[in-house]
């Protein structure tokens, strides 16, 4: 059970969503990077039906990924 911090509810009547940062903190994301997540998540959940605004989102998540690449060794590879 991975509960959210503070939620009075039970773990299987959750009133939000829990968002991880290993992965991000992998690729060298801070607390800048993260609180611009959450606003591209808040922005495209209130926006769900804007293709164009939605793909300016995918379009600054890429932009933002290219600065903070995987480390090579999660990416290698044998072949």
């Amino acid at each position: 059970k991975n509960m959210i911090p503070f939620d009075e509810r039970k773990p299987m009547d959750p009133s939000g969503v829990r968002v991880g940062t290993p992965a991000l903190t992998t690729r060298g994301m801070g607390a800048d990077e993260m609180r611009r997540i959450g606003a591209w998540m808040l922005d495209a959940l209130q926006h769900a039906d804007d293709a164009e605004r939605l793909q300016r989102i995918r379009g600054e998540v890429s932009e933002m990924c290219g600065h903070f690449p995987v480390p090579a060794s999660a990416m290698s590879c044998s072949a």
